[in-house]
Order: structure tokens, then C-alpha cells, then sequence
């Protein structure tokens, strides 16, 4: 772990700080902008789950508000356009999302602990696993929670803080653990969560997205 530590403490010295404090602050913002900008969050993880990142991105910009508006065909034809891998199992999720904006929406004003919020999306909006879900609440400005994907778990396996999993597919038990290791690094580094995980990606992929 020693040097991992050292390398995040490094970045902390370098622009990237800036960067990632920019990004953090981003999150903040979306999750103040109202009802439309985190519900487009969401689709912007519904997106992304067993697809690139950098295309999830593409896609949300091309589409924004119409995420709330397209019927579930428009939109599968929309992402088919758009080059997502699965345009018709994501209209059908984010079309079932829309269901529960009212409900979520309500339970984000409501409930202050972010690993009781996590199993509520988890179980409410279909499409959405521990990753994503935590993905989508770091995105609105929720901090205490890990984003592992298979970066988070190749970086973690290099320096020997974790055994790479067999299973692509975390169960809900490993993904804790896995996400208690990353609160050892966090509370060693003066990091919360949600930024470590920016760290880390930078460490891994050389990029900054969110």
C-alpha cells in the first residue's frame, strides 16, 4: 500500500488536484441543478453499465432532457444512432426509471446515509448495481462511496491490496469488501470516496472523466 499512497500524495501536489477538485465540485452542482440534471445523471450510469464510460458521456450530451421525454422506441432508436451496444434493454430501463423519479428524487432530499440510499437504488431502479448506483450518487455530490470497477480492482490487485476476483460480476459481499479496502486508502490519504476513486482512475487510465 506504501506506494500507492505515495503516488496519490503526489498527485495531490500536482494540477491534477485542481482538476479533480473541479470535477468534485461539478458533482455538487449537478446534484443542486434540480430534478432534470440528476435524472440525466442517472441515464448517464444506466448508460455506462458494460459500456465505455467515454461513450456513456457522448450519449448524454447528445440526448439530455430528452432522456424524460422520448418514448422507449424513439429512445432505443436514438442510442442504436448513437452506437450504444444495447439500445433496447437501456430505453427500457430508463424509461422504467422514469417511474420512480418522483420517489427518488424524494428519498435524496430525505435520507442522509449514503449506504441506505445506495440499497435503495440498487433495489428500485432497474439496470443499476452496486457500481453504477454508486457511481450515479458520487455524480450528484454523495461521497462515502466506492465506484469499483475493473480499473479499481486491476490497480488494487497490482499492489497487492486485494485478489482479483474470478467473476467479473461482484456479489454484494465482495463488493463491500473490496470497498472497505478502498476506505483504508481513503482514511490514509484524507480522501473521501467519491474523489479517491478519480485518483485512482487518473493512476490507472491517465484520464479524468467522471
Amino acid at each position: 500500500m506504501k506506494e500507492l499512497l505515495k503516488k496519490i500524495e503526489e498527485l495531490k501536489k500536482s494540477s491534477t488536484k485542481e482538476i479533480i477538485d473541479s470535477k468534485n465540485l461539478e458533482f455538487v452542482k449537478i446534484g443542486l441543478s434540480g430534478e432534470n440534471s440528476v435524472f440525466n445523471e442517472l441515464c448517464f450510469c444506466l448508460m455506462t453499465a458494460n459500456f465505455s464510460a467515454t461513450e456513456g458521456i457522448k450519449i448524454q450530451n447528445a440526448l439530455g432532457d430528452s432522456f424524460s421525454t422520448l418514448s422507449e422506441e424513439e429512445l432505443s432508436k436514438k442510442l442504436a444512432l448513437l452506437g450504444h451496444r444495447f439500445p433496447n434493454a437501456r430505453a427500457k430501463y430508463v424509461v422504467n426509471a422514469r417511474n420512480s423519479k418522483k420517489e427518488l428524487i424524494k428519498i435524496l432530499k430525505e435520507m442522509g446515509d449514503d449506504l441506505i440510499l445506495r440499497e435503495w437504488v440498487v433495489k428500485n431502479i432497474k439496470g443499476l448495481g452496486m457500481k453504477e448506483a454508486s457511481h450515479f450518487l458520487r455524480n450528484i455530490g454523495y461521497k462515502n462511496l466506492g465506484i469499483i470497477d475493473f480499473h479499481i480492482i486491476d490497480l488494487l490487485a497490482k499492489n497487492n491490496l486485494i485478489e482479483k476476483p474470478k467473476n467479473k460480476s461482484l456479489t454484494p459481499k465482495k463488493y463491500l469488501e473490496i470497498e472497505n479496502v478502498l476506505r483504508e486508502i481513503s482514511n490514509k490519504t484524507g480522501l473521501h470516496l467519491g474523489e479517491l476513486d478519480l485518483y485512482l482512475w487518473y493512476l490507472e487510465t491517465g484520464k479524468i472523466l467522471k
